[in-house]
């Protein structure tokens, strides 16, 4: 690294930080997670609105991969921060409402948002049309579990019952999306056999042998806090770079070691603090910027809006539609299967994860990715103005107590 390219590196974090921390207050203030504005604050420093003079300028094409190098970083974080929070006590007592919801709340996603690729392929071709046809099911069946939970506690949801069947629901739906996604970075990606036949041993281990001894080595007292961030930040690191070996992506060995981490307030106090400041303050939103480098919606022609209205119609209508016909089925009230079909359609920073791994994968092209991008932000926004609309109360509702007390 060059002393120019150093000085300009420095010059765009702190640009970085302030821009994202600027915008991210701005959506709260509008009663928005502040995901929403960071993101927006990335879009704005691409070609977007600022043009693509200015945007080179600001971020010249040799500093842009030691950008990108942090970027990965900060979601290799997010993405253990993801796995660590999906606890398994969240669908204790309401397994089979939450089975229901998140499979309603995937199901149709992933078979309107396939019929949807189709149409769509022929503006965007690729070079694998299966692939590409999955990788849009399953980007319209996530929903981001981080800023569900984080809209779930703004509202005084997060304490009750509708509040515990959206998180519920939320984990089932994303572990099945990012077990899809998984097959399909496999598929498209071209990997070897051999390497992929590895991920089985891989599992076996991860959850046989490490998971114990993660309990043993930062579950206890004994363990300074320094020896145990340390542990967990190795562990963390090595995991996504075996299955990047494996031909998937880091994000998936980063994610499933969150998942195998033992649970506690002493992990959570000097492990997940740190992360989460490191990451949410300078990593995250430096992925917001690379990602919104290359969010380009200055040459949408009337094709763009039409292929964009189809996309908002199918990923808001069909997550909406499948939860609340989901809860409907096990006896959850209108009103509250209206809350879970709206909850269930917040997309946000996870979204953003899927939509920058089928760019980089050549999945997407840049115009389809700015669209989707798009309804990332669209469908994490109306959450909020949408459960003011149904008027959803933070008290517990006897019919759906009733519902998820039958097991």
């Amino acid at each position: 690294m060059t002393t120019h390219q150093a000085t300009v590196l420095l010059f765009d974090l702190a640009l970085i930080v302030v821009v994202t921390r600027l915008f991210g207050s701005l959506a709260t203030r509008f009663g928005q997670p502040a995901v929403i504005g960071e993101v927006a604050g990335g879009i704005l420093l691409g070609p977007t609105l600022i043009g693509a003079t200015l945007s080179e300028t600001l971020f010249p094409t040799d500093v842009r991969p030691f950008l990108a190098a942090l970027a990965n970083l900060g979601v290799a974080l997010f993405m253990f921060v993801v796995g660590l929070e999906l606890d398994q006590g969240l669908v204790r007592g309401k397994l089979r409402v939450a089975l229901s919801v998140s499979a309603g709340s995937m199901l149709l996603p992933l078979g309107l948002g396939m019929l949807l690729a189709l149409y769509l392929f022929r503006h965007h071709p690729t070079g694998d049309r299966l692939g590409f046809i999955l990788f849009m099911g399953a980007a319209m069946s996530v929903t981001a579990f981080p800023v569900l939970a984080r809209i779930l506690t703004d509202r005084g949801l997060h304490r009750g019952v509708i509040g515990g069947l959206a998180l519920a629901s939320a984990a089932i739906a994303d572990v099945l999306a990012w077990s899809l996604l998984a097959v399909v970075v496999a598929m498209v990606s071209g990997a070897m056999q051999w390497q992929l036949v590895l991920t089985v041993p891989y599992l076996l281990v991860m959850f046989a042998f490490v998971r114990p001894v993660l309990r043993r080595l930062v579950g206890g007292e004994r363990t300074p806090a320094r020896t145990r961030f340390a542990v967990v930040l190795v562990g963390l690191l090595l995991s996504g770079a075996l299955t990047e070996y494996f031909g998937l992506h880091f994000i998936f060995g980063a994610f499933l070691f969150g998942v195998v981490m033992p649970r506690g307030t002493l992990l959570r106090e000097d492990i997940l603090g740190p992360v989460e400041q490191v990451s949410m303050t300078l990593l995250l939103p430096v992925y917001f910027v690379v990602a919104g480098l290359k969010v380009d919606l200055s040459g949408i022609d009337a094709i763009g809006i039409l292929d964009l209205s189809l996309i908002l119609l199918v990923a808001v209508l069909s997550k909406f539609a499948g939860a609340f016909a989901g809860a409907r089925l096990q006896g959850v009230g209108a009103r509250d299967a209206a809350v879970l079909g709206t909850l269930m359609n917040t997309r946000g920073l996870t979204e953003l994860v899927i939509l920058t791994v089928g760019l980089q994968l050549g999945v997407l092209d840049t115009t389809l990715y700015s669209l989707m991008v798009v309804m990332a932000l669209v469908t994490t926004g109306m959450a909020g103005p949408m459960l003011h609309l149904i008027g959803r109360k933070p008290a517990s509702d006897p019919e759906l107590d009733r519902a998820t007390s039958v097991q």
